[in-house]
């Protein structure tokens, strides 16, 4: 597969006889702010992590002019590791791309302040992600007579979302094996790198005990070199995210421009429009102004910046005449084993090299994919787990215990070895008590309640316990007891659909009762799905950018 064009992110053309051409409006470059203002561009997408980033390249591509708005900073080709969790203060936690606070949730009743590993600036979260790419099954979004859909299905299935996954995994170069228990799954380029040893013989001992690995779809071009950088940040774009894969792409059609460390604040509308963002960029303020509006902040984010811009004439929110918005959401469960498969002797590490489907859906019941982690449970890995748990225990506020962490982890280490870690990705169904909570004094707050309902505490112990036979005889242990929610993985929270009294968004995705706003980020799905959301996001994503290119004509020739 071809490599897409790309140009430096930190790099900007001057203005043609139109007034733009792939500008980046960025903390390096000043460049007349006063234009960038003045403009009505073509569309405005707030947001560029996979679902803002892709359904840009995709109205670039028809020819559409692009404002990317993005609350972080662009941090080029800049290698940070994970993001950052350690450091509370709102300042550095954003200038090294992570949202600037830590996430307030009222857990079973309880409050906690934690760390949704949530990201802000070019990319968003996806700039870290671990860049495993999987489509949904067809029951994940169609009702069937042998699997009923918990909502009755999606208002568009699977079929129609066929040649936009298909798009996707273009778009973002995933490589993998064709999954042998799913004859309508990706049919994609080989996997780009070899099967270390260790895997190889692990994926033979699962195929003797009845299971069918195969090795797992990844969005990455693994370039000479290639440093994994699955779970950070990539400085060589060999990783594909919204990034790579859709701001870079589109800022080189020379029809976007990208303003970077910029806070949308309000969205103005009057009863059938969105007229303007109000923006915030340091010590200015501003409105910016568009044709069309998509919506990418994330599953929290845009809810939450929608219910933050209530009016007189919107009074339970943005969009909100169904009192739907911020409701339903969702996470997956993550259940996170260690394998203890021998035979690793001499290898420097983990791949993500493998998944399998054979748990996916048993006896009726909604589970999900398992898939190794590429990481072994070596000293960091334990003592990150450590860390989380400490963060909602009753001790978190007295902080020399948190450095005492070290010393069990370090034992941990050495008792157990470098086990192999997978994770089952436990679907979640949409409840609505759960629901995001804006902070009507902090904008930068990310709040929401969530109870963990019985129904699910019930699936994930029959899943646990799936699991744990899948990986017999092999020695096995999880790495947790209290069920573990994936906070990067929120979802649901403005669910589409054909009803306006039912959903918050029709099946293009444009809010009901505004004409001109779309939302293009995990916020649309009505179930979670049992795998990663990402590549259901992007497929989405260009599914509506079509959708607004097939009603628009372009302002500007193409340069």
């Amino acid at each position: 597969m071809a490599s897409l064009p790309i140009i430096r992110a930190d790099s900007y053309q001057d203005f043609d006889k139109h007034g733009f051409a792939g500008v980046h409006f960025g903390k390096r470059d000043e460049l007349d702010m006063d234009h960038l203002i003045s403009r009505e561009w073509d569309a405005i997408v707030i947001g560029t992590g996979i679902g803002g980033g892709s359904v840009g390249r995709a109205l670039t591509e028809a020819g559409l002019s692009v404002l990317f708005v993005e609350k972080g900073p662009d941090l080029g080709d800049a290698a940070l590791p994970a993001i950052q969790i350690a450091d509370p203060a709102p300042a550095a936690r954003l200038a090294n791309g992570s949202w600037p606070r830590l996430l307030e949730a009222e857990l079973d009743g309880r409050w906690f302040e934690l760390d949704g590993m949530v990201g802000a600036g070019v990319g968003g979260t996806s700039a870290y992600y671990a860049a495993t790419l999987e489509r949904p099954e067809r029951h994940d979004l169609d009702e069937t007579d042998t699997r009923p859909h918990p909502t009755g299905g999606w208002p568009v299935g699977y079929d129609e979302f066929q040649p936009w996954f298909a798009m996707a995994e273009n778009y973002f170069q995933i490589n993998g094996e064709v999954d042998p228990l799913a004859p309508e799954g990706a049919v994609l380029p080989p996997p780009a790198t070899p099967l270390p040893a260790s895997d190889a013989l692990l994926m033979e001992d699962l195929r003797r005990a009845g299971m069918h690995p195969y090795r797992t779809h990844m969005a990455a071009r693994f370039v000479p070199g290639c440093e994994s950088c699955f779970g950070r940040r990539c400085p060589r774009r060999c990783k594909m995210d919204g990034r790579s894969a859709g701001v870079l792409p589109a800022l080189d059609t020379g029809r976007a421009a990208l303003l970077d460390d910029c806070s949308v604040t309000r969205i103005e509308a009057d009863a059938g429009t969105v007229t303007g963002l109000r923006c915030r960029r340091g010590d200015q303020e501003f409105t910016l102004r568009a044709r069309r509006y998509v919506l990418a902040a994330g599953g929290l984010g845009s809810p939450t910046l929608l219910l933050r811009s209530a009016s007189e004439i919107w009074p339970q929110g943005l969009g909100n005449r169904s009192g739907l918005a911020g409701r339903n959401l969702m996470f997956h469960l993550s259940e996170i084993i260690a394998i203890w498969a021998g035979r690793t002797r001499g290898e420097s590490g983990a791949a993500r090299s493998i998944s399998m489907r054979d748990l996916y859906s048993m006896d009726g019941q909604r589970f999900g994919t398992v898939q190794s982690m590429g990481l072994t449970a070596g000293y960091g890995e334990i003592l990150y787990a450590l860390h989380k748990k400490f963060a909602r225990s009753p001790l978190r506020n007295i902080r020399p215990l948190r450095h005492g962490l070290r010393v069990p982890a370090w034992l941990a280490a050495r008792t157990l070895g470098q086990a192999k870690l997978f994770v089952g990705v436990l679907e979640d169904l949409p409840y609505i008590h759960n629901r995001v909570l804006p902070d009507p004094e902090d904008g930068d707050r990310l709040r929401f309640h969530y109870d963990i309902s019985q129904e699910l505490q019930d699936r994930r112990a029959a899943f646990r316990k799936a699991m744990r036979q899948a990986f017999r005889p092999h020695r096995a242990m999880f790495t947790s007891v209290a069920p573990e929610l994936n906070f990067a993985h929120p979802c649901g929270t403005l669910r589409f659909g054909d009803d306006p009294a039912t959903s918050v968004l029709d099946r293009d995705c444009r809010m009901h009762g505004l004409d001109n706003l779309y939302v293009t980020d995990s916020s649309f799905m009505p179930t979670s799905n049992g795998v990663n959301p990402s590549l259901t996001i992007a497929a989405n994503a260009l599914r509506v950018g079509a959708r607004i290119a097939a009603q628009m004509q372009p302002r500007l020739a193409a340069v």
